[in-house]
């Protein structure tokens, strides 16, 4: 197609585009005008006013046709209100109307602009979707779970724990005899050998006893 008839359509489609802002333009042309013509006879009512009431009382013919232009004039005047009440109305009209078209042309983008984000979307696609997201969530749970078997399965040995706290707790008790000298008696009596706990608990009165016996001998001597 050749330069001539691009511009041909193009200047086409501009001018109707355009159409409502020159209508618009126009009709306030129009407005502008009539409220000049408005404002002028409305002065010549006034002048026609003051010419009938001076001469109302000297020159009735006078007074009566400054009344008669001063009624044509105002039927003049309401026929130029008329007409500004129909031209305001049609600019309100096709600025209605205008406004109107660019919310429909909105709509129709914002249509589209939806039907091309949804246009490789379908109700099964989104389905197979969340279907395939919670399989991959329940397969991740299941990983997790698995590892965290092998790690609890690869944990430290409870005897060894139990062979190294009693280490430690040797470890302690020598260092409380470097320091005092001696071992304390609650340290004596967890490394006795192993005896049932009313078996110690018999020995230790029997010493008490004894001591007590040896004391009562020696104030005896005395």
């Amino acid at each position: 197609m050749s330069g001539w008839g691009l511009g041909w359509f193009g200047g086409g489609a501009a001018k109707k585009k355009d159409a409502p802002k020159n209508a618009i333009l126009g009709l306030r042309s129009t407005l502008e005008m009539l409220t000049k013509r408005e404002k002028h006879l409305q002065n010549q009512m006034e002048e026609q006013d003051a010419i009938a009431r001076k001469y109302v009382s000297t020159n009735k013919t006078a007074a009566k046709a400054a009344l008669r232009r001063k009624k044509q004039y105002e039927h003049a005047l309401e026929q130029t209100s008329a007409q500004m009440m129909t031209v305001e109305r049609e600019i309100s009209s096709i600025e209605t109307a205008n406004i109107n078209k660019e919310t429909l042309d909105a709509m129709k983008n914002a249509s589209a602009a939806m039907k091309h984000i949804h246009g490789g979307l379908t109700i099964d696609k989104v389905d197979q979707t969340m279907e395939e997201l919670r399989d991959q969530h329940a397969i991740g749970e299941e990983i997790a779970e698995a590892l965290t078997q092998g790690a609890m399965a690869n944990g430290v040995d409870e005897d060894e724990l139990d062979e190294e706290f009693a280490e430690l707790q040797q470890e302690e008790l020598d260092n409380k005899m470097l320091k005092t000298g001696t071992v304390p008696v609650s340290d004596q009596v967890h490394r006795l050998p192993a005896v049932a706990h009313g078996e110690i608990r018999t020995r230790v009165e029997e010493e008490d006893e004894e001591e007590e016996l040896r004391k009562l001998q020696a104030e005896m001597a005395m």
